[in-house]
């Protein structure tokens, strides 16, 4: 009989951090990944999963502790998965996501690219992102510390589902991501609730009055609170949000949504707005216009980006990268609610956005109807099967095309289609830059790699955006 391997490997050195937020450690010959550690970290790992090519473990000893560490500053560190490389200094986070584009580019591409640009860092690394979506729940996480007490604290929580466990949620008492008032008034909301006997969602057996809270802001002052209720109960549902008008007279847009699906899903079901506007409004500045700005109407339902400042800069590195003149036809390859196409219109002759989410287009159009704007159009429909000469000879052949796919990265079709209509530049925007090195490659024939740009867009993980401009080789 073959010889077990340990459970427990000791003294493991974690030499990077990977590509899926968790540090890798190498034990021999033997890769393991590792949640929570650091670079230059030394600890004994218990295995918790086996692969064929690598181990998953846990840190359950150090011996020694990274220099690049930091304190992390949440409480809820470590449980709700949000946040996970709040343990490295920012400095280092932003070095490994740098280091991720080059290797994606080096392993997976293989093409010749230029030295990559300095990542952009986040101007704000705390309260960035401008929508926050929690979950109700019957079924509360019980930290280790709950877990110690006599008397573990009531069931309800309102916070965010633990990672990998569904059913259950963290109670949330203070959350970094977002500006206030978003802590006070979910800490309102849940006070309320609990006051009044509301009920918590309970996932299993699809019921409870309280589901969900999704709560929107701008760079500006705008903000907007949505409730969704899973069923109808009028007397209820109204005490809560006179509760909320009363307490927070900023809301600008107070909405509620009724959902009694086994689903989470809100944008197939109506939004009522109970109080003030429908949307808030966010402005983005117009790259090389004496302080114009777009503003771009946001619903409960509509898609931006959620760390505003930080896609400023990303679209302002998208223009300078198109090297718009005024005079170009420019493709917008799922343009979702056409904030790159409406921004670049300014500079262009005409841009086509390309989305297939049909909500998305509709927003498109109107924030461009919002804002004046006249040289865009906005289709909806399935890209790899829009593309084609028909569809060029509807709209002109494009000098420039911005793509902007999701992290699976675009179908074959696509790509073979943007190298069949032939622009002059291909500027290719990616929150996963492993498929949009795949991508890349297959285009490698006729179209060089001029420059890379990695922009953060969300500190203290370990996620990255990435623009990437494609010129065309000559002959």
């Amino acid at each position: 009989m073959g010889k077990e391997s340990p459970s427990i490997y000791e003294k493991v050195p974690v030499i990077d951090a990977g590509a899926r937020g968790k540090a890798v450690a190498r034990a021999g010959d033997l890769v393991i990944f590792v949640p929570y550690a650091a670079p230059g970290d030394v600890a004994d790992l218990k295995i918790i999963r086996r692969k064929r090519s690598y181990l998953e473990a846990r840190a359950v000893h150090f011996h020694i502790y990274s220099s690049q560490r930091t304190e992390p500053f949440c409480s809820h560190f470590g449980l709700c998965g949000g946040c996970s490389w709040q343990h490295l200094a920012y400095e280092h986070q932003l070095f490994y996501k740098q280091k991720q584009v080059a290797d994606h580019f080096t392993r997976i591409g293989k093409v010749d690219i230029p030295e990559i640009e300095p990542i952009i860092p986040s101007p704000e690394t705390q309260y960035y992102r401008n929508k926050l979506e929690y979950t109700f729940s019957n079924r509360r996480w019980l930290t280790d510390d709950d877990m110690k007490a006599l008397q573990p604290p009531a069931g309800e929580a309102l916070g965010f589902h633990v990672p990998y466990v569904f059913s259950k949620v963290i109670d949330i008492q203070h959350c970094y991501l977002q500006k206030d008032p978003s802590n006070a008034i979910r800490s309102a909301v849940r006070q309320f609730a609990l006051d009044h006997g509301m009920a918590f969602y309970d996932v299993k057996n699809n019921r409870g009055l309280l589901r969900n809270l999704i709560i929107r802001t701008t760079t500006g002052d705008d903000l907007m609170v949505v409730v969704v209720f899973g069923h109808h109960d009028e007397k209820k549902s109204k005490a809560l949000l006179e509760h909320l008008a009363g307490r927070f007279p900023e809301i600008t847009s107070l909405m509620y949504v009724v959902n009694s699906k086994k689903n989470d899903v809100i944008s197939d079901l109506d939004a009522i707005l109970y109080k003030g506007r429908p949307y808030i409004i966010e402005t983005m500045k117009i790259p090389e216009t004496d302080d114009q700005v777009i503003k771009f109407k946001i619903g409960p339902v509509s898609f931006f980006q959620t760390n505003a400042r930080q896609a400023s800069r990303l679209y302002a590195k998208v223009f300078e990268f198109a090297q718009l003149t005024g005079k170009e036809n420019v493709y917008d390859l799922y343009s979702g609610t056409g904030a790159i196409a409406n921004i670049l219109s300014h500079h262009a002759a005409r841009v086509t956005g390309i989305e297939y989410v049909t909500a998305a287009v509709e927003d498109a159009r109107e924030n461009a109807a919002f804002n004046g704007i006249v040289n865009t159009d906005f289709i909806a429909g399935d890209i790899s099967r829009l593309l084609g000469e028909d569809f060029t000879a509807a709209y002109g052949r494009p000098d420039v095309i911005i793509t902007d796919p999701p992290r699976a990265g675009m179908h074959k079709r696509v790509v073979r289609s943007m190298m069949e209509m032939a622009p002059s530049r291909i500027i290719y925007i990616s929150c996963n830059p492993a498929t949009q090195a795949r991508d890349i490659a297959l285009m490698n024939d006729r179209y060089a790699v001029a420059r890379l740009q990695p922009v953060d867009m969300f500190p203290h993980t370990h996620h990255v955006e990435n623009v990437a401009l494609l010129v065309k080789r000559n002959g």
